[in-house]
C-alpha cells in the first residue's frame, strides 16, 4: 500500500507526519494513504508557485495554449486510464467516470483558445494625441480547493483557466480520492508545462486553512459544502483575497401535467440516482404539478428503480456505484428514516437493501408526501434519495423554488412553450433546464448558482473565469508633438 505525493516544483514528496486512508468505496478496502500537508509544506508549494509566476506569465500565449492543445491530445490518449482511476476512489461506474473526463475535457478545450480569450480593448485618439487601451493580467498564485465527487473534472474547471490567464496554482483536491490530480498534474508536465507552474498538495482542514491564510495566495476557487463554502468566503475574503466559492444545492425539477411523463420519469432517475446521488446538480426535489401528475409519476419511477443495477463500478453492467464512505452512507440512510418520523412516505426504502461484501453501498430511495421544514427537504443529502413534493399549481412550484435558499440548478418538464418561457424568466436559479434535468453549462459557458450555492460574485469556468482569474488594467497614452508641451493645471478633459 503506497503513500500518494504531493507534486512541489515539479518533485513528488511523501515524507509528511501525517496521512490518511484512501479506501476502495466498492470493497470498502483501504487501497492507499495520502499525505497530510502541514503550513510548512503549503508554504513550499505557494513559494514554488510564486517563483514559477514570472516566467509563466512572461510566457507567449500562443506557446501557452500549444500545452493546453498537448493536454487535450493526452487526456483523449489516456481517458480510459483516468476513468479507472476515478471509478476505483471515489466509486461511481466507469461510464459515468468517462463522462466526467469528457466534460472537464471541455475546459481544456476553452482554455486553448487562450490567445482571443485574453485580448484586451483599444480606442485611438479619445482626445487629441490620447489612446487607451486596457489589459487582462493574471491576479497571482491562485488556491484551487475540490470536492470528492468530480475528482478530474472540477480540477480541470480551475487549472485549467487559471493556468491559461497566467497565473500559478496550488491545488488541494479532496483528500478522499487524490490520485486523479496526480495524474492531472503529471500530464500537465509531459504537456510541457513547467515546475512549479501546478502544484498539489493533499490534507485536511490544515492544509485548506494555510493556503486561505497564505499572503501570497490572491485568489480562492472552491467548490464543496454550503457551510464550508461560506467559512471559506468570510476567511479568505478577509484576507484580502479574490474568492469564489461554490456551494451545496437543492435542485428542483418541475413536471407539469401536460409533460411526456415518461421522458420526464426517465429523467427523474437518471439525474437522482446518477452517481449515488453525489452530484451538486443532481435533482433531489421532484415537484409534481397536481396529485394526478404526482401518482403517475411515482408508478413511473418505482418500475424504473426496480431495474436499477447496483454494483462495483468496474462492473459494465452497474448503473449505480457505492456511496463515497461507510459515514457518508450512515448520514445518508439517516435522511430517509427521518423522513418517514416526520410524516413523510417512503415509498421506495433503498437503506433495507442488502448487498454482499464490506463497499459502501446504499439503494436508492423515493419518497412522498415531503414539504417544507422536513429534514429531508431543507438540507442537502448528496445522495441517492429522490423527495416528491406535490403542488396545485405552476405558480406554487415557482414560488417553493424561489423560497428555497439553495439556487444552484432547476428545471421544468413541459410540452408548452410559453410554461417554459416563463418559467426561464421567473425561476430565481442560477442554472435552468427546459426539459433537460441536470442544466450544466458547456464549457464556453459559465457554471454557478444564486443565493447560499455560491459566495463571491463570479461563476466558475467559461468566460467568467477569465474575469475571475485576471485584473483589468487601462493604460491611458499620449505621445505629443514636444513643440505642443505646456502646462495645464487644469483636471483632464477628453474635449
Amino acid at each position: 500500500m503506497g503513500v500518494i505525493p504531493h507534486v512541489i516544483a515539479g518533485a513528488e514528496v511523501t515524507d509528511d507526519v501525517r496521512t490518511g486512508p484512501v479506501f476502495n468505496p466498492a470493497t470498502g478496502e483501504r487501497i492507499a494513504e495520502v499525505g497530510f500537508a502541514d503550513e510548512a509544506r503549503v508554504a513550499e508549494a505557494v513559494a514554488a508557485a510564486k517563483a514559477a509566476l514570472p516566467g509563466w506569465r512572461g510566457t507567449g500565449l500562443v506557446k501557452r495554449a500549444d500545452v493546453f492543445f498537448r493536454l487535450r491530445q493526452l487526456l483523449l490518449e489516456r481517458s480510459g486510464e483516468l476513468a479507472a482511476i476515478v471509478t476505483r476512489e471515489h466509486g461511481k461506474v466507469l461510464a459515468d467516470a468517462a463522462g466526467e473526463v469528457s466534460r472537464g475535457l471541455e475546459n481544456v478545450e476553452f482554455a486553448a483558445g487562450l490567445v482571443h480569450l485574453l485580448k484586451g480593448e483599444y480606442a485611438e485618439q479619445v482626445s487629441r494625441g490620447v489612446d487607451v487601451h486596457s489589459v487582462k493580467q493574471p491576479v497571482g498564485v491562485v488556491a484551487c480547493i475540490t470536492p470528492f465527487n468530480f475528482p478530474i473534472m472540477v480540477p480541470l474547471w480551475m487549472t485549467a483557466s487559471a493556468i491559461a490567464c497566467g497565473n500559478t496554482v496550488v491545488l488541494k483536491p479532496s483528500e478522499k480520492d487524490p490520485s486523479a490530480s496526480l495524474f492531472l498534474a503529471r500530464l500537465f508536465a509531459e504537456a510541457g508545462l513547467p515546475d512549479g507552474v501546478l502544484n498539489v498538495v493533499h490534507g485536511d482542514k490544515v492544509a485548506v486553512d494555510a493556503l486561505l491564510d497564505h499572503p501570497d495566495v490572491k485568489a480562492v476557487s472552491f467548490v464543496g459544502s454550503t457551510p464550508i463554502a461560506k467559512a471559506i468566503y468570510t476567511r479568505a475574503s478577509a484576507n484580502g483575497k479574490r474568492v469564489q466559492a461554490l456551494g451545496g444545492a437543492k435542485n428542483h425539477m418541475v413536471v407539469m401535467p401536460d409533460a411526456d411523463l415518461d421522458a420526464a420519469a426517465d429523467a427523474a432517475v437518471s439525474a437522482s440516482y446518477g452517481a449515488a446521488g453525489e452530484r451538486c446538480m443532481a435533482i433531489s426535489v421532484l415537484v409534481c404539478v397536481g396529485d394526478a401528475t404526482a401518482d403517475a409519476l411515482i408508478g413511473k419511477i418505482t418500475e424504473r428503480i426496480a431495474r436499477l443495477k447496483i454494483g462495483d463500478g468496474t462492473d459494465p453492467a452497474s448503473e449505480m456505484g457505492p456511496l463515497i464512505t461507510a459515514e457518508h452512507r450512515a448520514k445518508v440512510a439517516g435522511y430517509v428514516t427521518g423522513a418517514a418520523a416526520e410524516g413523510a412516505k417512503v415509498v421506495v426504502d433503498g437503506t433495507s437493501q442488502a448487498f454482499d461484501g464490506d463497499g459502501f453501498f446504499i439503494g436508492v430511495s423515493l419518497v412522498d408526501g415531503v414539504r417544507p421544514g422536513m429534514k429531508v427537504y431543507d438540507e442537502e443529502i448528496f445522495g441517492p434519495v429522490l423527495s416528491v413534493v406535490r403542488v396545485a399549481s405552476y405558480d406554487e412550484a415557482v414560488a417553493l423554488i424561489n423560497a428555497n435558499r439553495f439556487a444552484n440548478g432547476t428545471a421544468i418538464f413541459t410540452r408548452d412553450g410559453g410554461t417554459a418561457r416563463a418559467f426561464e424568466a421567473e425561476a430565481e436559479v442560477g442554472m435552468v433546464g427546459v426539459n433537460v434535468p441536470i442544466p450544466v453549462p458547456v464549457g464556453a459557458f459559465s457554471f454557478g448558482g444564486w443565493r447560499d450555492s455560491l459566495f463571491g460574485d463570479s461563476h466558475i469556468y467559461g468566460p467568467e473565469s477569465i474575469h475571475f482569474y485576471t485584473r483589468s488594467k487601462v493604460v491611458t497614452s499620449r505621445w505629443p508633438d514636444p513643440s505642443e508641451s505646456q502646462v495645464n493645471l487644469g483636471f483632464p478633459s477628453n474635449h
